[in-house]
């Protein structure tokens, strides 16, 4: 009869040796920062944020420039200078200057620096809700990455296990205490083990390809020293706000109001602007001079801008309409996103006690298959089971990060400590 050792030593061996290889590979990869200084550090190069950081400077130019006069124009004009007759030469000449200057009428100005006011204020609220959505999707793919990391760790576990109880069928079908059949399903299950090794490391592969696109960072991430899923103490500002203090909401009011200020400046348009002119004319003959003065006005025959302004009456319409669905969805985001987030921390717990639970179930059975007690097919489900716990807990912890994530997005996805 051939010894069956324990598995605990050659488990240990084989995780030693895989410990190894992923410490090897990290050493000539680029590590994550932790998360909040990865944030910290995307939130200054990443394009979406760069995008919104230049929407505001647009919108602070064009509210300065919303707030400048008209130009006035400075004339020169020579008359009966040259011709036939008494007009040959320069004799006659009269020589005109004037300075002429628009006036704004309606309140023109004042309207257009308002809607200016109005755009900044509409660019940097928006900056807030793309933050905040920006921090959720940075969350979500690192620990996503992490995740993937986790899953790789397990597959590479489960196959040494499945390497194990292989050796242990073999054992028992060459001592006669198995069938033959016993060891073809344990190398069954063994190369099924080792598929999804290779099922993962693409996976791996593929989150933190993302990871590092959406961080924007310049040499690509390959590792995450830092755990995200066992952060016990929260990242987020996570209080649930009002669905009137939501990022979002409180963009669409901006835009709301932003539009109404167009609106009003379109109206203003309508009125007629009153330009003046004063000037001294040059009597080249009598050699005398002569102030002149003048007042013109458009005539609103033709153009009165109704157009626009009906244009830009549709376009509050339209904003308003945005502000109530934004508020509906504020509304139902904040009473589901703290039950999210509760039952999230619940399903962790759940999944980590059911791990603990699994595992020790494995003990058991492998105790009890090494013994002669329990059939193969037992020792299969029961490491089943503890890969499919295992696999339950790395999703848990994913969402549970998740859940925060989308309870911050609601206040602009700011970090403990970086609250205005």
């Amino acid at each position: 009869m051939h010894p069956i050792h324990h598995r605990r030593p050659l488990r240990a061996a084989a995780l030693g040796l895989s410990a190894l290889g992923l410490c090897a590979g990290a050493a000539a990869a680029e590590p994550a920062p932790p998360f909040a200084e990865l944030l910290r550090e995307a939130q200054q190069r990443a394009p979406r944020l760069a995008e919104a950081l230049a929407e505001i400077a647009r919108a602070e130019g064009l509210s300065q420039q919303a707030g400048t006069r008209p130009n006035p124009t400075l004339g020169l004009e020579v008359e009966n200078f040259s011709g036939s007759g008494p007009f040959r030469g320069a004799d006659l000449a009269e020589t005109t200057a004037t300075l002429e200057q628009t006036l704004e009428l309606g309140g023109k100005r004042r309207a257009r620096a308002s809607a200016g006011r109005a755009e900044v204020e509409a660019a940097r609220r928006r900056a807030v809700r793309i933050r905040g959505e920006y921090a959720f999707d940075l969350a979500v793919a690192y620990a996503e990455a992490e995740a993937s990391d986790r899953r790789l760790r397990l597959a590479t576990d489960s196959a040494a296990l499945a390497e194990e109880d292989a050796r242990v069928a073999g054992a028992l079908v060459d001592a006669g205490r198995e069938a033959d059949l016993r060891r073809v399903q344990a190398r069954g299950a063994l190369q099924a083990a080792r598929a999804s090794i290779d099922e993962a490391r693409a996976a791996r592969a593929t989150a933190f390809d993302n990871l590092t696109a959406l961080a924007g960072a310049p040499a690509p991430i390959t590792s995450v020293p830092v755990s995200l899923l066992d952060q016990r103490r929260p990242l987020f500002a996570t209080a649930n706000p009002a669905a009137s203090g939501t990022a979002a909401y409180l963009a669409a009011e901006a835009e709301r109001d932003a539009a109404a200020r167009r609106l009003r400046v379109e109206r203003t348009r309508a009125v007629p602007d009153l330009s003046v002119s004063v000037g001294l004319r040059r009597f080249q003959d009598d050699d005398a001079t002569a102030f002149v003065a003048g007042l013109s006005a458009p005539l609103p025959l033709f153009d009165r801008n109704r157009g626009n302004i009906s244009a830009a009456r549709a376009e509050v319409a339209a904003a308003e309409a945005r502000l109530n669905a934004a508020r509906l969805d504020a509304e139902a985001s904040a009473r589901s996103s703290a039950a999210r987030l509760t039952a999230a921390e619940s399903r962790l717990a759940s999944a980590q006690e059911g791990e603990r639970t699994a595992d020790e179930a494995y003990r058991l059975t492998r105790i009890g298959y090494e013994g002669g007690k329990l059939a193969l097919i037992e020792l299969l489900n029961a490491r089943r089971a503890l890969t499919d716990a295992r696999t339950q807990t790395i999703a848990a912890a994913v969402e549970s990060v998740s859940a925060q994530a989308a309870l911050a997005r609601l206040n602009g996805g700011a970090l403990l400590g970086d609250q205005p």
